[in-house]
């Protein structure tokens, strides 16, 4: 699956544009290297994104199959990493 539509799938960023532009401004890494939004995600992928203020890295445990709702989205993945960044 698609960085993005994973990223989109899981609750985590609310809409798959977001998460392109995140791509195109090189926000989103896949084990340590910069992702385009069409990158291909696989189990236990790190996933690394600085989005709203926040650098948030996490663990893929599972690939979703169909839709998933708010409540059950957060068994797919394991949260290593939330940091709020520094504002001046």
């Amino acid at each position: 699956m698609r960085i993005d539509q994973i990223l989109n799938k899981l609750c985590l960023v609310k809409t798959r544009s977001i998460v392109k532009k995140a791509c195109d401004l090189n926000l989103v890494k896949i084990n340590s290297k910069i992702a385009k939004a069409s990158n291909k995600v696989e189990t236990n992928d790190i996933i690394e994104y600085n989005l709203n203020g926040y650098l948030t890295k996490i663990r893929l445990l599972e690939i979703p199959q169909g839709n998933v709702s708010k409540n059950s989205a957060p068994k797919f993945y394991e949260l290593l990493e939330r940091e709020r960044l520094v504002d001046f």
